[in-house]
């Protein structure tokens, strides 16, 4: 007779694995334009930070309702994460953000002591 020992499980660290949403940046006079991406997130499921000279974009998607028995799936329901430096020509004071349709759109103004200004000739 064999007899088998039974090893307990090895409890594996939980892998949370995050989507880089696609973003574009468009300069202004102003500032920055900042576009990211992010199907499916609501402003609730949205968490924009700045900490220690980085921008921190984190968005969560809702779960979906059962509609159906899923056949095919090509889209993954993934959340959002993505991190941008940011140097000392913004003002972090001033940013702000909206989401409209999946897409965030965030303001960030240049610092005062940064933009160009005219000197007047007496």
């Amino acid at each position: 007779m064999n007899a088998q020992t039974e090893k307990p499980q090895e409890k594996q660290a939980q892998r949370v694995s995050y989507l880089t949403p696609p973003a574009n940046i468009l300069e202004t006079e102003d500032g920055y334009v900042l576009e990211a991406e992010m199907p499916g997130v609501a402003k609730e499921g949205l968490e924009v930070i700045v900490e220690n000279g980085q921008l921190h974009l984190i968005g969560r998607r809702a779960p979906l309702e059962a509609r159906g028995r899923e056949l095919v799936r090509e889209s993954t329901r993934l959340d959002f994460r993505r991190t941008f430096d940011l140097g000392p020509s913004i003002d972090t004071q001033r940013i702000s953000a909206k989401i409209e349709q999946g897409l965030l759109l965030l303001q960030l103004p240049k610092a005062e002591s940064v933009k160009p200004r005219k000197i007047d000739i007496l």
